[in-house]
């Protein structure tokens, strides 16, 4: 048996692309998207996967969005117009971060995006609302995700993510919490340590 050592052949033509959004609510037809990070994944020679390169943008909220206060104590986050954040228009974000997704779909030969998340649906939502607010196409598939949660809660009886992350042996520091980028690139660990436990091979003829 050949250990299978590419991307495409180890999710049927899929790039898994892990992402996490920060929000002002849970509405994504109202509710503004205020950050969201993008891990890319790779294969080793030894057929495990691998966390690779992170991006991440601050978002400007779109025009006449919902901004909760409840979602920006969550989050940690006073305005989302601070010149300090150097948040920049849901149209230039997702143009930056959708550029190395399509540009590794091409490398590794995929058909599409799947968005790996931990509650996956939420982002891919807003990810998907705010691709069409701005007619951009966006490189996900429109339904299918790996969802972590139910990763998680089938291997090791967790479904939070702190919880989850650490019962995969791996660490947690809850200071850094909700951020985009440190939730996404946990996820992104999670995910990897999840998938290389049973690792795929194919025959060779």
């Amino acid at each position: 048996m050949k250990k299978i050592t590419q991307i495409k052949d180890r999710f049927r033509g899929f790039l898994p692309v892990v992402v996490d959004v920060e929000t002002a609510g849970f509405n994504c037809e109202t509710d503004a998207l205020l950050e969201m990070a993008v891990v890319m994944l790779q294969m080793n020679a030894a057929g495990h996967l691998v966390r690779g390169t992170t991006f991440d943008k601050n978002i400007l909220p779109f025009k006449g969005a919902n901004i909760e206060q409840s979602a920006l104590k969550f989050i940690g986050m006073e305005d989302p117009f601070h010149p300090f954040r150097e948040a920049i228009s849901e149209k230039e974000a997702l143009t930056a971060l959708f550029k190395p997704i399509n540009h590794q779909l091409k490398l590794q030969g995929c058909s599409r995006a799947i968005l790996v998340g931990h509650n996956a649906f939420f982002d891919l939502n807003f990810v998907q609302k705010a691709a069409a607010r701005c007619q951009i196409k966006s490189p996900f598939h429109d339904f299918s995700t790996f969802d972590t949660v139910s990763m998680a809660g089938l291997v090791y009886g967790e479904t939070v993510l702190a919880k989850s992350v650490q019962a995969a042996g791996l660490e947690w520091d809850n200071s850094q919490a909700h951020s985009a980028v440190y939730d996404t690139e946990k996820t992104a660990d999670l995910f990897c340590t999840i998938v290389n436990q049973r690792p795929l091979t194919k025959p060779e003829y």
